[in-house]
């Protein structure tokens, strides 16, 4: 039997309030684990990409701000709700955009460029508070651009193909559920 335009509005509202839920487990998570709290940050991210796949960009926009709100408001460490809605957990909604052009050289260019943005914006604000924990190597702002843009292209393409496992293999589940 199939379902109303209702009923299909309905779950896929409940859909994006489960996957906020677990976004914020996520983030709370994140202040919780001793070592790879920015890992589990962009774990909670990759929430907002599954609602933006499943409920489109207003799905994922309400994702994003439902947990980055609960997030600031519940986090133990404002740092880690901070470091989500300022890039992991933005990027899937970005991310979305900006592969709509469909010129991968276009597309990589706004890539680097936001997330270069980002970086500069978390150095200039943090600086002082990130050496300390940086390897010697990495005092040196040519060092953390490099390593930054090299984990963010790999970041990047890990996440574009959890995506694509998530579209096929999820949401098809769930829309032939619905």
């Amino acid at each position: 039997m199939a379902r109303s335009g209702a009923g299909k509005s309905a779950g896929r509202a409940a859909l994006v309030g489960v996957l906020s839920a677990l976004s914020l487990v996520f983030l709370y998570a994140s202040a919780l684990v001793p070592t790879g709290q920015m890992g589990v940050v962009a774990v909670a991210g990759l929430l907002v990409a599954a609602a933006v796949v499943s409920g489109g960009l207003s799905a994922g926009f309400l994702c994003y701000g439902a947990t980055g709100l609960l997030g600031l408001l519940l986090l133990p460490d404002k740092a880690n709700a901070l470091l989500y809605l300022l890039f992991f957990g933005l990027w899937p909604i970005l991310k979305s955009l900006i592969e709509r052009l469909r010129r991968i050289i276009l597309e990589w260019v706004c890539k680097l460029g936001v997330f270069n943005a980002v970086l500069t914006l978390f150095w200039l604000s943090l600086r002082a508070v990130l050496l300390p924990f940086l390897p010697g190597a990495l005092h040196q702002i040519g060092m953390v651009y490099l390593a930054g843009n090299a984990a963010f292209v790999i970041y990047d393409v890990g996440c574009s193909k959890l995506i694509a496992f998530y579209a096929g293999r999820i949401d098809k589940v769930l829309r032939k559920a619905g």
